[in-house]
């Protein structure tokens, strides 16, 4: 476990045996610590469907495609003043962005090649504590038990992104022949029966790989289906979860851009933008196995 990390394992919130290896080592899938970006309509290696993490902050909105984040699993940028960690696990599908400030100090994050309950494990450079992405939440070493604030942020289409802010910068491969962005490294994992490197259990009434809404409220989130929302949408506790149609799967075909068409959503509260993913269903019962999936 210890790999010539400096990290305080003698503080946990979790079993290291629910930690498994990934395969790549530490920073063997690279964070992006520097960001480049192009204006959204001059992008054309980013076909219309294709996914990518719509970012509002202090005025200012950007994009990251998955066809970029697939390959680095991280972006550490500031947007409108805010150190933000950009971040997408493929294997759970979980698109999430982080306010990096924790305590007064700035972090800066990398991936640990690890993995508990098949999702991305991160890690801070300055104290190298390990992060859970899915939750925010630090797991192992001196910042355990501390939490990262979540920025709202939604999946869109690109074509809708440039359409609505066509000058507005979109991340950019700083190499474009480090990885070949645009292809699908996990092609068909979405329509596996199972995940991979998962040993938890399954929820009951939704199969493992079927893609949900969890809505980060603050206190315990609202966890639906996606094929409900998309059938009528969904509102609970005043949040609005609305189906959009038109954006690809990153997960299913092996070019992105030829993936089936599975939507995106809208979350709302009061008029205002909520703190959502859309996830797999195993992900949401893994780290929220007392609540409810509702699926009908």
């Amino acid at each position: 476990m210890r790999e010539g990390w400096k990290t305080d394992f003698s503080r946990t919130l979790v079993d290291f045996g629910e930690i498994l290896s990934g395969g790549p080592p530490r920073d063997g899938i690279p964070s992006i610590d520097d960001p480049q970006f192009a204006p959204a309509r001059g992008i054309g290696t980013v076909a219309d469907r294709e996914p990518v993490i719509r970012l509002a902050v202090g005025g200012k909105v950007r994009a990251y495609p998955l066809q970029v984040l697939t390959w680095h699993e991280i972006a550490n940028d500031v947007i409108g003043g805010v150190p933000v960690a950009v971040t997408y696990c493929p294997l759970c599908n979980a698109a999430i962005v982080f306010d990096r400030r924790v305590d007064g100090r700035t972090l800066d994050f990398g991936t640990t090649g690890k993995l508990r309950n098949s999702d991305l494990v991160m890690y801070d450079r300055q104290t190298e504590s390990w992060w859970q992405q899915f939750t925010g939440e630090a797991i192992v070493g001196a910042l355990t038990g501390k939490s990262l604030k979540l920025i709202p942020s939604r999946i869109v289409s690109f074509r809708a992104f440039r359409e609505e802010h066509p000058e507005a910068p979109v991340l950019v491969p700083n190499d474009p022949k480090m990885r070949p962005y645009g292809r699908n490294p996990y092609a068909g994992y979405d329509q596996r029966a199972a995940p991979f490197l998962y040993r938890g259990d399954y929820p009951s009434n939704i199969l493992a790989m079927e893609r949900v809404v969890v809505v980060r409220t603050g206190g315990e989130p609202i966890i639906v289906s996606l094929e409900k929302v998309r059938n009528g949408g969904h509102v609970a506790r005043g949040y609005e979860i609305s189906y959009v149609d038109g954006v690809a799967s990153a997960l299913d075909a092996t070019e992105i851009a030829e993936g089936r068409n599975v939507g995106t959503v809208e979350v709302t509260k009061d008029g205002q933008a909520v703190a959502h993913d859309v996830t797999f269903a195993f992900v949401a019962h893994a780290f929220h196995p007392e609540v409810p999936i509702v699926n009908e």
